[in-house]
């Protein structure tokens, strides 16, 4: 009976047949996808395949009629459609009898590939079809989040000239008048400056004096909730004032600014207010709400990312030419770099707060509290959202600034900023302490292991934020 049993197999096995008897007596030492010739079993495991990334394959093999382990392998892959295989060839390295580790493979784009295994001169093949797109559903869900862009333009309601084209127009003026400052030598676009993003590329703003902060950008600023790197301002017309009264950036008075207004705007004014320019304050809080007008239209425009993500929306994401590092990018971005959870939403960012680099100064002259200190100054400022001069009587965008109250885990904190133009606005952080996008990544990177290849495409898709990546130019 057992020389029966035998035969059976030895005809079985030379017609290239695999019985369970058989199969049985041959197991690889690797959980995976199984292969089966006339000769050999083969197990292979691969790591996460995603286009244009190099990834390991796995590998082990026995021989059916048992004995001796297979001795060589070689692995490659192919688009059978195409009739061309990988860019890159991979390296192959024997970890033991029957065992192998495959480096190097990388998958130049979507669509069928099949692996081809050689075995002691035996081929083995298998299949597989790497989708169009690099992202999970989930992952999908959280990019589509970052739109659409732009978002509605709603008016300000705590500022009654908001989105009126006369405000935009004497706005626009104040905002390159010099002689709105004390000295009348400075003016809004000395440290917002068109050409620069609308800030002025310094680790630290240099209006009259060297401050101890930053030079945010204003594009976008429409969509802040709070303003000023410590948020101690909650609306852009209050946040508007702030410079023109601060002794080292305008050094102006409410006196200076009204007849500044008189002698110059006078018309302008008239039109915009409907008023006379009589009490000095007054005035000093309309000209901050003329100038939030004008900021009011500085939004930039659709992005690669933009135009990505919505036809992402649209199933149509093989249609796009966005790059696949970026893309690559994007994926740590809404995953393993967690950067949403303080860079939200169609403006990239949740518009509250998050430990800096330190909590000192540049000047190290003085602990700078960050929205500790921010919200002190907030309740203090007589142009707040609860004060006489904003013209929404339901104060309906007041909540926050009434529950505002300042925490021990505040101090050292600062406002997320938009990461939309963040490849234009260098240098980076509350104190400028950040020279390159790069450090930046970096930064906000610690603890998390990414590789240099991963930093590298999180800062390619950051990159696609702008309009005309590395241009600076804006509408």
């Amino acid at each position: 009976m057992e020389e029966r049993r035998r035969t059976i197999q030895s005809v079985a096995v030379a017609l290239g047949l695999t019985l369970c008897g058989a199969a049985a007596a041959c197991e690889p030492a690797l959980q995976g996808t199984r292969l089966e010739s006339a000769t050999f079993s083969l197990v292979f495991r691969t790591e996460e395949i995603s286009v244009a990334k190099h990834f390991k394959v796995d590998i082990a093999a026995c021989s059916k009629a048992g004995g001796t382990p297979p001795e060589a392998l070689k692995i490659d892959a192919t688009m059978p459609e195409h009739r061309h295989g990988m860019n890159y060839a991979p390296s192959v390295k024997k970890l033991g009898p029957g065992r192998w580790q495959a480096e190097g493979l990388m998958f130049h784009m979507p669509g069928r590939w099949e692996f081809v295994f050689v075995v002691d001169g035996e081929r083995l093949t298998s299949s597989l079809s790497l989708s169009e797109s690099l992202f999970s559903k989930e992952e999908v869900a959280a990019i589509l989040r970052h739109g659409p862009w732009p978002p509605p333009a709603k008016p300000d309601p705590s500022n009654r000239v908001s989105g009126r084209p006369e405000a935009i127009a004497l706005g626009e003026k104040l905002f390159f008048e010099p002689r709105l400052s004390g000295p009348g030598s400075v003016l809004c676009a000395t440290c917002h400056a068109p050409g620069k993003a609308f800030q002025d590329g310094k680790p630290r703003a240099f209006g009259l004096a060297q401050v101890d902060r930053n030079t945010p950008s204003v594009l976008n600023a429409r969509f802040s909730r709070w303003f000023g790197w410590d948020g101690a301002h909650d609306s852009l017309w209050s946040q508007s004032v702030r410079p023109l009264l601060e002794t080292k950036e305008m050094a102006a008075t409410p006196a200076h600014v009204k007849e500044v207004v008189n002698k110059l705007f006078l018309a302008d004014y008239r039109g915009v207010f409907h008023e006379e320019p009589r009490d000095a304050e007054t005035v000093l809080v309309n000209v901050g709400k003329a100038l939030a007008a004008y900021q009011e239209t500085l939004v930039t425009g659709r992005t690669a990312f933009d135009r990505f993500r919505d036809l992402l929306a649209a199933d149509a994401a093989g249609k796009s030419s966005y790059p696949l590092a970026a893309q690559r990018g994007l994926k740590v971005f809404v995953g393993k770099g967690r950067c949403e959870s303080c860079h939200s939403g169609p403006s990239f960012t949740s518009g509250g707060f998050a430990f800096g680099v330190t909590a000192f100064t540049a000047s190290a002259s003085h602990d700078d509290g960050g929205r500790a200190d921010g919200i002190r100054k907030l309740r203090a400022n007589p142009f707040n959202l609860l004060g006489k001069y904003n013209d929404d009587p339901s104060r309906s965008t007041a909540d926050g600034t009434r529950r505002a109250e300042p925490q021990k885990s505040d101090f050292g904190q600062y406002r997320v900023p938009s990461l939309r133009n963040a490849a234009e606005t260098a240098p980076y952080m509350h104190d400028g302490s950040l020279a390159t996008l790069r450090e930046a990544v970096r930064h906000a990177a610690d603890g998390l292991s990414l590789t240099e290849s991963e930093a590298a495409d999180l800062v390619a898709f950051l990159e696609t934020l702008s309009e005309k990546p590395g241009s600076g130019s804006q509408h």
